[in-house]
């Protein structure tokens, strides 16, 4: 039913989870970021802004030809919206999910992205930059914390919100942060963690790219790309 053009990264991740949890029928199509597939002529018809993930559903709720859907956050809402699931029908509910949503979209994965960047793989490091990003997503980290006091999830039940946040939390460590230092996000993560879901979405991704250092190749293709 779902053609999913994915890479086991944060964003590619959360995509996963959804399809996992909701049991969708679906066929992963590897993007191998680092050979640089994104910039394939074809994929770039559906996925313009050379990233992933992207899905085309061959069985869109109008019955018409098959939908595309880029940008990890659009997918998310366009899934939750086909099978009605992982986002209130409420309208305070849904006004909820779609702000943390927008808050993981705007905020944690660029800065934890930044993070992660000057972090590991820049090639000179920039004391600045990492301060800068680090305390950044140490803010954000302390945000989600203080949302989650008294609550299971961000918003409510499990939902799109949480599976947007929760693979930029995955890679903690690497952020320079301690999630010990934020008891109500670690006691959530933990929670999802353990999904069965989850499980398997991870599974999934470590199939098909193994955990590897990146190699100055891939990081040329990844990095550094302007309009040309």
């Amino acid at each position: 039913m779902i053609d999913l053009y994915y890479w086991p990264t944060p964003n590619g991740h959360k995509i996963t989870l959804f399809l996992e949890e909701a049991g969708l029928e679906y066929q992963i199509k590897p993007i191998n970021i680092g050979k640089g597939d994104q910039f394939d002529p074809e994929f770039l018809k559906i996925g313009p802004n050379n990233r992933m993930p992207v899905i085309v559903d061959h069985a869109p709720a109008d019955g018409g030809a098959p939908v595309s859907v880029f940008e990890s956050g659009a997918i998310l809402l366009y899934l939750a919206e086909k099978t009605g699931k992982f986002l209130p029908k409420d309208l305070r509910g849904r006004v909820a999910v779609t702000e943390w949503l927008f808050w993981q979209m705007g905020g944690l994965g660029p800065m934890a992205g930044q993070n992660h960047h000057f972090s590991q793989y820049a090639p000179e490091k920039n004391p600045y930059a990492i301060d800068r990003y680090v305390k950044e997503t140490n803010r954000l980290y302390g945000v989600l914390n203080k949302r989650l006091e008294g609550r299971d999830f961000i918003v409510g039940d499990y939902s799109i919100a949480d599976m947007a946040a929760y693979p930029w939390i995955v890679p903690y460590e690497r952020q320079g942060q301690n999630l010990d230092d934020f008891p109500n996000l670690k006691r959530w993560f933990t929670a999802i963690e353990a999904r069965p879901a989850t499980v398997t979405a991870y599974e999934k991704g470590k199939a098909i790219n193994p955990p590897a250092p990146m190699t100055d190749e891939q990081k040329k293709i990844l990095f550094g790309q302007t309009a040309r």
